[in-house]
């Protein structure tokens, strides 16, 4: 991963949650003030510059805590379900601290893995300065299980070399997105207008919250409404269902990069993957645009979490060092080492006057982000597709708005009625 720009890697992280259903493990109640804190964080294609951070902060750690090693893991994205269900099921073996996907959040407080860190993250001096939608994020019946550690949002990418020819303006509106994307479709048919997916689930739910909708209320008026604006481009004007209907986020990623789109609905999390394209330099960022104009549309708030496991016996050591990993100061060497937009809005501040190219995502941030159902019942949303098959159903004909949302709705509510 390039410094100061977010690998394509991390967003696997951002995208998925797989946790086991296990036994729920007691706390041990210890909290022994020495010894061995052994911490889980995510391994990166490119661990290097994480891992000299990391280092960093065990050193400043170990200085102010006599007596206190710190045992750093890397653990795999992809196999982290099985690690976590091990950890859950066998206190011996598992970690006082760990990073973990928001995404996992509800199926591991369910598992009964994680510790309540309300008190921590209250009574501490920078947690006053994490935001409410992102509070929410880690808030399961009320109280916190984790402190939000960076976070990915996306944004409308366009081509300006493309807007320049053509006489266009960023669209202020989702009317005007739609507008200027055929407008592009029918003067260069050899781009699609705005690079689009039926299996692109949070390039989708933009349109439906920005109208009001919900992922809880999928045949709402509402939600019908967003629904359609987004099948809506999933048209021959500009992008063909028989291309685009199986695609998926990362394909919008690599059509917009290779220079085959005129628009796309990418993250801060892409700008590595587009700089390594063909529509290096020649692109520029603003928010996704709401239905009014002025507005933004909210973006799903992807990221990672620090927390702590319920069984730890360093409850204490553990809770200090999620704090320091997770302040602005580390915040800001992450992002300097990985890219990782940071949670806290301090630290946000900062990079915004140092970095003008974060604008877009900092504003989309500023004005609101969503997340999924903090539910157990996720998981099953999202392995079984709902949302993409109801985009896909939509957008290939075999079914109409109204029968593919109520059919998304019913899944939806029996997955959070479980």
């Amino acid at each position: 991963m390039k410094k100061r720009i977010a690998g394509v890697a991390l967003a696997a992280a951002l995208l998925t949650g797989c946790a086991p259903s296990t036994n729920s493990p007691a706390s041990s109640g210890a909290d022994e003030k020495t010894g061995t804190l052994r911490v889980w964080l995510f391994d990166e294609p490119n661990r290097a510059p994480k891992e000299a951070v990391i280092k960093a902060a065990i050193d400043e750690f170990q200085a102010a805590h006599s007596g206190v090693t710190v045992d750093v893991q890397y653990i795999a994205v992809e196999t982290r379900g099985e690690r976590f269900k091990g950890a859950f099921n066998d206190p011996a073996s598992a970690p006082d601290v760990v990073e973990f996907g928001n995404t996992d959040i509800a199926e591991y407080v369910a598992a009964g893995g994680l510790a309540d860190v309300t008190a921590d993250i209250d009574g501490w001096s920078e947690g006053a300065d994490l935001g409410s939608d992102l509070r929410a994020s880690v808030t399961v019946d009320g109280k916190l299980y984790g402190l939000p550690w960076w976070v990915g949002v996306r944004a409308l990418y366009y081509r300006t070399d493309v807007f320049t020819e053509l006489g266009l303006k960023p669209p202020a509106t989702m009317a005007e997105l739609t507008s200027t994307a055929r407008t592009i479709r029918e003067k260069k048919p050899e781009l699609f207008g705005i690079a689009v997916g039926g299996k692109y689930t949070f390039g989708a739910l933009p349109f439906v919250w920005a109208n009001g909708g919900d992922i809880t209320a999928l045949n709402s008026a509402q939600s019908r409404a967003g629904v359609t604006a987004y099948t809506d481009l999933l048209k021959d004007d500009n992008c063909p269902p028989q291309q685009c209907a199986d695609l998926t986020g990362g394909k919008t990623v690599e059509l917009f990069a290779g220079g085959k789109a005129g628009m796309a609905i990418l993250g801060n999390f892409n700008r590595a993957a587009v700089e390594a394209g063909a529509a290096k330099g020649k692109y520029a960022v603003v928010p996704l645009p709401g239905v009014q104009a002025g507005t933004v549309a909210p973006a799903f708030a992807g990221g990672n979490n620090l927390g702590i496991m319920k069984n730890t016996q360093r409850r204490t050591l553990a809770a200090d060092f999620l704090k320091l990993l997770g302040s602005r100061t580390y915040q800001l060497k992450m992002y300097e080492a990985m890219g990782n937009l940071p949670t806290l809005t301090a630290a946000r501040t900062e990079l915004a006057a140092s970095d003008p190219s974060l604008k877009p995502y900092l504003d989309t941030i500023a004005a609101g982000t969503k997340f999924v159902p903090v539910d157990p019942g996720w998981g099953a949303i999202d392995s079984q597709a709902v949302i993409p098959t109801m985009l896909q159903n939509i957008a290939t004909g075999r079914a109409t708005v109204d029968a593919a949302t109520d059919e998304a709705a019913a899944a939806v509510s029996a997955a959070l009625e479980k």
